[in-house]
């Protein structure tokens, strides 16, 4: 029970860690060349040298942006609210209870994972810049598709879980 009850405290704090670098870090979005390239995150473009905000970010024509800051920000909370809320019910649920209200936390931090990086995925070119159509996705990017089923995952094993001894 030690070693499950590790695994998943475990995957859970990858989880969270993974949503913080997504959410934070600014490669979503990786143009220009090599020697200098152009990174766009959900907040920023920057340069080796220089960042600065995204263009028209606040405007109604970036609403898929702001879509997608405000559900991978939601994810982020709603993963470390998860946890809280799963050590607290470790040391309050009666011996054979479901983890059900740390599941149903965490299944709404993957939805929102997922909804955010969809959005991203769909709707790129309406929100960023002409200079930087011509790009591939970054690793955070990457990071916030592999954050999706690891969610996901985590929410399904709190719902198999029960509290033992």
């Amino acid at each position: 029970m030690l070693v499950i009850l590790a695994f998943i405290i475990l995957f859970h704090i990858i989880s969270a860690i993974l949503l913080f670098i997504a959410t934070i870090n600014n490669a979503w979005w990786v143009a220009g060349p090599e020697k200098n390239p152009l990174y766009a995150d959900l907040w920023y473009i920057c340069n080796n040298t220089h960042c600065g905000p995204i263009p028209n970010s606040a405007s109604t024509e970036a609403g898929y942006l702001q879509a997608v800051q405000a559900t991978m920000i939601l994810s982020t909370i709603l993963c470390c609210v998860g946890f809280f809320v799963f050590i607290l019910q470790l040391f309050r649920l009666k011996q054979g209870e479901r983890f059900v209200f740390t599941a149903i936390i965490q299944l709404l931090s993957s939805l929102c994972v997922m909804v955010g990086a969809s959005i991203y995925t769909a709707q790129r070119t309406s929100f960023q810049e002409k200079k930087l159509e011509t790009g591939n996705y970054g690793y955070t990017f990457v990071l916030a598709w592999i954050a999706f089923p690891m969610t996901l995952i985590s929410g399904l094993m709190y719902l198999v879980l029960r509290k033992r001894k």
